[in-house]
């Protein structure tokens, strides 16, 4: 069974979003800011006329957004909206109760001079109440009224009509009509006890009033007529009472609806400018509705200049985007797995956008008239990086992957180079020699990149040290100069710059040792065979508790085709490289909370190869002991 307030719900549950609603045949594409499409003939596109004059009108959340200022910013607004009009209605019947003794002596009456004199009074201080409330921002802005405001108000005309039903008990006009006003304006703005006294007053007011000419005369129709128009007093202060208490609750509701909504609109905007996707509404008219900064940087210079509202066809560069709406709503479907379009930027630049769509209505809210309207929520994604997720996830399985190949590889791998030792023992014909050198050989290589693979596996202990790089750093490239550069000629190559100070770092050495041999090695092989051609700096910065260990050759500027897959595993521009060394040094950076990169000098600097090592210093010893004392304020564990 289906009730009616889920109505909503199982029409959410129903529907597809990636299929855009059914829209009568008359609504097309741009028919509602022109003239209908006429059959054969395509729809005219909207002038710029039209769609300022309805982009105020048209706008997301406009009324709700009018309504809930009005209404949160307002603390109690309608009694104080009912007691405006009270006062003005006051003003009103004061007039009319000043012409209406002159009519009466026009017909031949003549009404007592107190009479006039009393409306007047009261016609004075009503009309004054009314012109000096509306001068004043701040007047009646209370849920009930305030002693000095009742008696300004109620109180005066309790007073006035009381005092023309004794004045002139006889005359034509009926002043006991009047106390009704006053009693009904109390049970809307005062107490529910205040208005029950108001409506005994006056019945005990209208009782005594009687009293004396029912007791001459003998007449008890005077009493039940007073008693029940009192009872009626009573009956108008409790309905009264009870309706503007029931409006009070109801506007308070109201209130806090609309607060929680302007706050999750504010909420849903933060969340949807910080998104890293570009995400861009468009209506079924293709005008667009919304942007966040993400869209419009994906977009390009149409993007960034981009005013909101506006129809997509006034940007030629989004004319793909455009296509591919109108072609969603001829077809009523969107692909699953999204849809790459090509955008032509300024500049002659190409970007391939990843497009995902949503359909939904936005349904009128009532008060103002508005028909629903299909709505498309574009979400745009750059397609380099929706590649590079997956090729990190690809890269990540085959990382799983190697390190499970690699622990098997380990015992059938020693037991070859065994069975190697073992046959170079005995005297072998120089043929078979040089054949099991072979295997050795690749014996070694193998289990060099055995070990590479393990050392970057998942799960590996990162044994990171404090160590002195200005100690350290030095001694590693004696080692390296003394293995790999043994010619004191070819050891020119290579130029230093120390820093004087120690340089602590966190760090293991063995693993410093690691990446600093491969990118000398790197470098050496790139690198001219002029004396300086290597440098290798060693300083601080470039931010607070950071060192930079730079490796800079001057060969010939690194391709960007080779640049973009620098670190990428089993890349390489040698034939017998296993394109494991940097992709490894990278994953021992990282381990140790260190970056590497690698950038291009600007053009005429000798040296422009650099690749940079950041490496994080330990924390002052004095922080590191007051945020142990905060961790630990015992000093125990």
């Amino acid at each position: 069974m289906t009730y009616p307030g889920n109505r909503r719900q199982g029409d959410r549950r129903k529907a597809d979003r990636r299929k855009p609603p059914e829209t009568p045949a008359e609504s097309g594409w741009f028919s509602p800011w022109g003239e209908p499409a006429l059959a054969g003939q395509p729809p005219r596109p909207p002038d710029s006329a039209s769609l300022e004059a309805e982009a105020d009108a048209a706008a997301d959340g406009g009324y709700i957004a009018r309504e809930a200022v009005r209404l949160v910013s307002t603390e109690g607004a309608a009694l104080p909206r009912i007691l405006r009009t009270y006062i003005a209605a006051r003003a009103g019947l004061s007039m009319a109760l000043v012409l209406a003794p002159w009519l009466a002596s026009m017909s031949g009456a003549k009404p007592p001079v107190l009479v006039i004199l009393l409306c007047l009074a009261y016609a004075s201080q009503a009309v004054s109440l009314w012109l000096l409330q509306g001068s004043r921002d701040d007047s009646f802005s209370f849920d009930q009224l305030q002693p000095r405001q009742w008696m300004l108000t109620i109180g005066v005309d309790l007073f006035a009509f009381s005092a023309l039903r004794l004045l002139e008990p006889a005359a034509l006009l009926n002043y006991t009509a009047l106390l009704v006003l006053p009693v009904l304006m109390a049970g809307v703005l005062t107490r529910r006890l205040v208005a029950l006294a108001t409506a005994a007053g006056l019945s005990l007011f209208l009782i005594l009033a009687v009293w004396p000419l029912a007791r001459d005369g003998g007449d008890v129709l005077l009493l039940s007529q007073a008693g029940l128009a009192g009872a009626g007093l009573f009956l108008i202060a409790l309905l009264a009472s009870e309706l503007s208490q029931r409006l009070a609750r109801e506007e308070r509701s109201a209130r806090s609806s609309l607060e929680m909504a302007r706050q999750q609109t504010l909420l849903n905007r933060l969340v949807i400018e910080e998104m890293a996707d570009g995400v861009l509404v468009v209506d079924r008219r293709g005008r667009v509705r919304a942007i966040n900064p993400a869209a419009r940087l994906l977009l390009g210079p149409a993007g960034t200049r981009m005013a909101v509202p506006s129809p997509l066809a006034d940007v030629p560069a989004l004319a793909p985007l455009q296509v591919a709406l109108e072609q969603a709503y001829a077809e009523g479907s969107w692909p699953a797995a999204a849809r790459a379009l090509t955008l032509a930027l300024g500049d002659g630049e190409r970007r391939v956008l990843q497009v995902r769509a949503r359909f939904t209505r936005r349904s009128g809210i009532g008060a103002d008239g508005t028909a629903p309207e299909d709505i498309c929520v574009l979400f745009l994604e750059d397609m380099r990086l929706v590649q590079g997720r997956a090729r990190n996830d690809k890269l990540a399985a085959m990382g799983r992957m190697s390190a499970g190949i690699a622990h098997e590889i380990r015992n059938p791998l020693a037991a070859i180079a065994q069975a190697n030792a073992l046959l170079l023992e005995d005297e072998l014909p120089a043929q078979h020699a040089r054949l099991s050198r072979i295997v050795a050989d690749n014996v070694e290589r193998l289990k060099r990149i055995v070990d590479d693979v393990l050392a970057v596996a998942p799960g590996a202990a990162a044994g990171t040290v404090v160590i002195d790089a200005r100690q350290e750093v030095p001694r590693m490239a004696d080692d390296w100069c003394r293995d790999a550069l043994p010619d004191a000629a070819a050891r020119a190559r290579l130029v230093t710059d120390w820093p004087a100070q120690a340089l602590p770092v966190r760090f293991d050495a063995e693993h410093l040792r690691r990446v600093l041999v491969n990118l000398l090695d790197n470098a050496a092989r790139h690198a001219g065979p002029e004396p300086g051609a290597i440098r290798l700096r060693l300083r601080t910065g470039p931010a607070i508790g950071a060192v930079t260990l730079s490796v800079a050759s001057d060969g010939a500027p690194m391709p960007p085709d080779v640049e973009r897959h620098l670190f990428e595993p089993f890349f390489s521009t040698r034939s017998r490289g296993s394109g494991l060394g940097l992709y490894i040094c990278r994953e021992l950076c990282e381990r140790h909370g260190a970056s590497m990169d690698f950038s291009l000098a600007p053009p005429g600097a000798r040296h422009r190869n650099v690749f940079n090592v950041v490496m994080r210093q330990p924390a002052p010893a004095g922080a590191a002991s007051a945020a142990a004392s905060l961790t630990h304020p015992s000093g125990t564990r």
